[in-house]
């Protein structure tokens, strides 16, 4: 389908063409495990990556494909990827660059669970992360070494929403000869589109705003298909030969497509870590209506945030979106149709009244997600970055006294009394 058309069109078009068997018009949920031959020969040459097509749902199934094109279309890439989560689909990002001994540069502004799975888990592979502030341009370039294969940070962090300069660090990525990773899961393709910074890798968590239901668990790896993956030689398994296909090379071979194709076979035929189509078909039908929900997001985040930063109760409010906030000058250039829906503020009376305002809230829901149409409320210390050290914690912008919120899409005016019913009851 033609990218010249509007977000809105593609968000409900891409990818999806009428049933051929049956004229069915939404995409079918095709709950099968293989697919059949036409013969021999055609077996031989999908095994062989001489030819595209299905040859068992681990790797491809018609409805995930949908979505893959669906997704590099509003990225603005050459090709994706879908696995079953977006911890997966870090996994799959940094499979084909790493080696043992390598390492990638990360942002301390990261959800939890990468930080978590940066810290510990991937040194089981023989990975490792060095931590940075991003806003310190001279930090970043300063720890990429011979042993880095990546750049990862978050185009809208979780959990304050703070707004990365893509563009500057795009620029250290380009010069050292790494690619950039951005997980764009906080702000969605709608709100910004990491490649056109600079991004080579885009991955998102299907789980949050895409679908924007909290029905499902899938995550997605957007190929910008620009790196040069052959330009040096620290990316052996795009560029050398690769002994499970005879010695072929996916770089010399796919071009813009290497990383996509290799990830389809090689990552998700080992690594296991495939998306179900029934996921696939919810995550498709919430990205019909993405651009109408990300802008109520944005709108009632902006109201929101803004009687909390009246609210004398209320320490400080990371709303990129605020005039007063430090990462506001970002917003137009990197996200120039709103700031997101998530946010964090810290409350005066601490910890305590923190929990005492969780405890006490109608509206919002006390879950671990973020991007339903609901609103969400957590508090990411005594949760979701609870694994970290009170360093990395503050870092993160997730310290003792930070609550986090994901503005759903109700009524804002409810949302605001909700909050102060409940802050009226953690003061008391």
């Amino acid at each position: 389908m033609s990218t010249t058309y509007g977000f809105d069109t593609l968000q409900i078009h891409a990818g999806a063409r009428p049933d051929p068997a049956t004229g069915a018009r939404q995409t079918p949920i095709y709950q099968t495990t293989a697919y059949v031959f036409r013969d021999a020969d055609h077996a031989a040459a999908l095994f062989n990556l001489q030819e595209v097509g299905f040859i068992y749902s681990r790797l491809t199934n018609p409805t995930i494909a949908v979505l893959q094109e669906r997704m590099a279309t509003l990225e603005g890439g050459a090709g994706a990827v879908c696995c079953s989560s977006g911890h997966g689909a870090q996994i799959m990002a940094l499979f084909p660059l790493m080696e043992p001994g390598r390492n990638v540069v990360a942002s301390t502004r990261l959800y939890g669970g990468t930080v978590t799975q940066f810290s510990h888990t991937i040194r089981r592979f023989g990975w490792s992360a060095k931590f940075v502030d991003f806003d310190d341009t001279d930090a970043v370039a300063a720890a990429i070494d011979d042993d880095t294969r990546a750049v990862f940070c978050e185009s809208i962090s979780n959990p304050g929403g703070y707004i990365t300069d893509l563009d500057a660090i795009a620029a250290i990525a380009d010069r050292a000869g790494v690619p950039l990773i951005v997980d764009n899961t906080s702000a969605t393709p709608y709100l910004c589109r990491p490649i056109e910074h600079g991004a080579t890798l885009v991955v998102n968590s299907l789980t949050k705003f895409l679908t924007g239901n909290g029905t499902v668990v899938g995550g997605c790896v957007v190929d910008s298909g620009r790196f040069d993956w052959s330009a040096s030689d620290k990316f052996p398994s795009l560029s050398a030969p690769e002994p499970a296909y005879h010695g072929l090379k996916f770089h010399e071979t796919f071009g813009p497509l290497a990383f996509t194709f290799h990830s389809i076979a090689v990552g998700l035929r080992d690594l296991g870590m495939t998306l179900n189509p029934q996921a696939a078909h919810y995550t498709l039908m919430g990205i019909e209506t993405l651009s109408l929900r990300m802008q109520r997001h944005c709108e009632n985040a902006v109201k929101v945030a803004t009687w909390l930063e009246n609210d004398p109760r209320i320490a400080a409010v990371t709303y990129a979106g605020l005039p007063s906030s430090p990462w506001h000058h970002r917003v137009e250039r990197i996200c120039p149709r709103g700031a997101g829906g998530l946010f964090t503020f810290a409350l005066k009376g601490g910890y305590d009244t923190c929990m005492k305002l969780i405890d006490n809230v109608e509206i919002f829901s006390h879950v671990a997600n973020l991007g339903d149409t609901r609103s969400l409320i957590i508090h990411s210390a005594s949760t979701t970055h609870r694994q970290l050290t009170p360093e990395q914690q503050t870092a993160a912008g997730a310290g003792p006294d930070v609550v986090r919120v994901s503005i759903g899409t109700e009524d804002a005016d409810d949302l605001i009394a909700d909050l102060d019913q409940a802050l009226a009851k953690a003061a008391g």
